[in-house]
């Protein structure tokens, strides 16, 4: 067990802990970076009451690598307590947190509520820390879980979670298989774009839901026919997708 000390009285310890809530961004920056440069158990608190109110995402992002410096014996506990806090920001930035200190020991804070939030911004940070956290034999049932929120949000919802089964790997397969056969057709099409995307990272997500729209809309083997007579020269891919659309409206 790690002691935490209090901040010593020094001039320089007292101007970093003041920076930390002045009215510039530049300065709150500055003074995370130095506590993180120069870590000391006493800057928990104040660090972590900060990331409950600050307004700027480069500073947050700052105070959170500055308590990854700090030791995780320490640090993990008084996190783990602003899971539960009635601040949403305070619950996004301590996963945020968790996600860059990486300590697989925090798997089990991570529960359904959280990656069911109603809050967006929890949400996504909670697809991001699981997928860092979840041991093997979790995956499974953690790609079930995301799974079953595929169409939620806007683009940079959707986006988030597809990152995240994209991250899970090969266990997302089935079950984004089984998502592709949705009745729901806005599921469908997520779904589809996603596995796209678990198998080319690089085609780029927009692209992915175009694609993705695009065979839900004709049905798989339309798509697949008109893809074939396009690469076979027989007619452009945009023709193609005309005939089939005709065939399908007519």
């Amino acid at each position: 067990m790690v002691a935490i000390k209090p901040v010593n009285g020094t001039p320089q310890r007292a101007r970093v802990l003041d920076a930390l809530g002045a009215e510039n961004s530049s300065v709150r920056l500055r003074a995370a970076l130095a506590a993180g440069s120069d870590p000391d158990p006493g800057f928990l608190e104040p660090l972590v009451e900060r990331c409950a109110v600050e307004p700027d995402f480069f500073v947050r992002d700052m105070l959170s690598w500055a308590l990854t410096r700090l030791p995780p014996e320490i640090t993990l506990p008084r996190i783990r307590r602003e899971l539960d806090s009635a601040c949403a920001q305070a619950r996004s930035q301590a996963l945020h947190t968790l996600s860059k200190i990486g300590d697989r020991r925090a798997w089990a804070w991570i529960t359904r509520d959280m990656l069911r939030d109603a809050d967006d911004e929890i949400a996504r940070t909670a697809w991001r820390v699981a997928v860092v956290l979840a041991p093997e034999e979790a995956r499974k049932d953690l790609a079930g879980e995301l799974v079953a929120q595929l169409g939620r949000g806007d683009r940079e919802v959707r986006l988030s979670l597809s990152r995240a089964l994209v991250d899970l790997g090969e266990v997302a397969r089935p079950v984004l298989e089984r998502a592709m056969r949705s009745p729901d057709p806005v599921v469908a099409e997520h779904a589809r774009a996603t596995e796209l995307l678990r198998k080319n990272p690089e085609a780029g997500f927009d692209a992915a839901v175009d694609e993705a729209r695009r065979i839900v809309a004709l049905g798989p083997e339309r798509a697949a026919a008109a893809d074939a007579a396009a690469a076979a020269g027989t007619t452009r891919p945009a023709e193609a997708a005309k005939v089939e659309e005709g065939e399908r409206g007519g």
